[in-house]
């Protein structure tokens, strides 16, 4: 295509005044033929392709290893996050544990060296192998590396990295992966570890191009809400590892730090069982957690329809486990207000936790409590009936160990002296039956 736009790189056949993807006008120029640059490594067979060198680094975070899966040399990995979730405090964690084994060049073109400093200090770090610089030109960025060498690289954010003067505005599409692509390029030629910090979108999407994500070699998202301290590090794309795996963090005075035992962290364990509390494992990851669902089913005001609030739970999938109550259980609950919450601000996203769900609002409408030690976990159909979950036997052998005493689950196969007592139900009422809240 002869003609590009200077602001997205929309290409097209003609010359047009007005770009129809960015809505640019005057914005098309001659791209020209170009011929093949000289030079260019040839395809080789696949037996004489030598297998990757080097030993894949730490980060010294065991939590943050259990996501990235250790980090080989020349791996390039997309970090996006909510405004003030602690992107950029994540990172200068981890690159002043990196820099204790060699040099890290950390670039924000943000912030001024002296408030990253100002950050730096307030988390206890003063590594004399970190280098700061505040940048946004990327021929000035890429002549730092070639004079420090860096083993690491850390971009906060590549959202303001100007690529070249004439590619728009910063931040343009066009820039931010003309940026990626070079900075890529940069860390594989050079075997250099590169972190790429990206805007998240109001849609929670990498801002830019989708090309970036398939630029990297890693995008690993960090999760949670500035009014609460827990984080997850969720991994989405991971070419040298599994994308099965989350990462729980704390934010405390000091930056983020592990949980200790993830598995309790988000249930109380203190005092009775209370009316409309369900606990659940869940799945993330590879790792079963433990979290409550609390309920609170009240009458409504009278005036316009009864409220439906949820937090850490799909509305719509709530919605569903309330009619399917009412049609197999004759629980009447359309003109009463019902609010659900997950205790710690967890977000959980699989059917897994649908009978938990209906024993917690069916335990607030009849003021009764879970009997203590237990757990629930099953999901539920439209026809009432209650199916198997993903890796059950696994979530039970974990229940067990962190010391409950009974569990109502699905039917199905179970481990082998399992020293916990599993009630296996197969409908809806039943399950309500055997938490003796029917």
């Amino acid at each position: 295509m002869p003609y590009r736009c200077r602001g997205c790189g929309y290409q097209s056949p003609k010359w047009l005044g007005r770009c129809p993807r960015c809505g640019a006008w005057d914005s098309f120029e001659d791209s020209g033929a170009q011929a093949p640059a000289p030079g260019g490594e040839p395809p080789h067979p696949l037996p004489e392709v030598p297998p990757l060198s080097g030993e894949r680094l730490t980060t010294g975070l065991p939590e943050v290893d259990r996501v990235l899966g250790g980090l080989l040399p020349g791996a390039v990995v997309l970090l996006g996050g909510e405004p003030g979730v602690g992107k950029s405090t994540l990172l200068l964690q981890l690159a002043s544990r990196l820099a204790q084994r060699g040099k890290v060049l950390y670039v924000s073109g943000e912030e001024a060296v002296a408030q990253v400093k100002l950050r730096a200090d307030r988390l206890g770090i003063a590594e004399p192998n970190l280098y700061l610089q505040s940048e946004q030109e990327l021929l000035r960025i890429v002549q730092a590396i070639e004079d420090l060498e860096p083993a690491v690289l850390v971009v906060d954010s590549l959202q303001t990295v100007l690529a070249r003067p004439d590619g728009g505005e910063i931040g343009s599409l066009v820039q931010v992966r003309e940026a990626a692509a070079h900075l890529a390029r940069l860390a594989k030629g050079l075997g250099m570890v590169a972190f790429l910090v990206s805007h998240i979108t109001k849609g929670g999407e990498f801002a830019g191009p989708k090309t970036v994500e398939h630029l990297v070699d890693a995008t690993v998202q960090l999760e949670g809400v500035r009014e609460g301290d827990l984080r997850l590090l969720r991994c989405v794309k991971n070419r040298f590892g599994s994308t099965s795996e989350v990462a729980v963090l704390q934010m405390g005075p000091t930056g983020l730090a592990e949980v200790p035992n993830p598995s309790l962290f988000f249930i109380s364990g203190d005092g009775p069982p209370k009316p409309g509390a369900a606990v659940v494992p869940v799945l993330e990851g590879s790792r079963t957690l433990l979290v409550e669902v609390q309920a609170l089913v009240a009458p409504g005001s009278g005036y316009g329809p009864p409220q439906r609030r949820t937090a850490g739970l799909d509305l719509n999938r709530t919605s569903v486990l309330l009619a399917v109550m009412e049609k197999h259980l004759g629980v009447h609950v359309r003109a009463m207000d019902v609010y659900l919450a997950v205790a710690g601000g967890f977000e959980v996203r699989e059917p897994g936790a649908d009978l938990g769900v209906c024993a917690a609002i069916l335990g607030s409408v009849r003021n009764r409590p879970i009997p203590a030690g237990t757990v629930v976990l099953g999901e539920v159909g439209l026809a009432g009936e209650v199916r198997p979950v993903r890796r059950g036997p696994e979530r039970l052998a974990e229940v067990a160990k962190l010391g409950f005493s009974r569990a109502v689950a699905p039917k199905g196969p179970l481990p082998k002296r399992l020293p916990l007592d599993v009630i296996q139900v197969q409908t809806l009422a039943q399950g309500m039956e055997a938490l003796e809240l029917a």
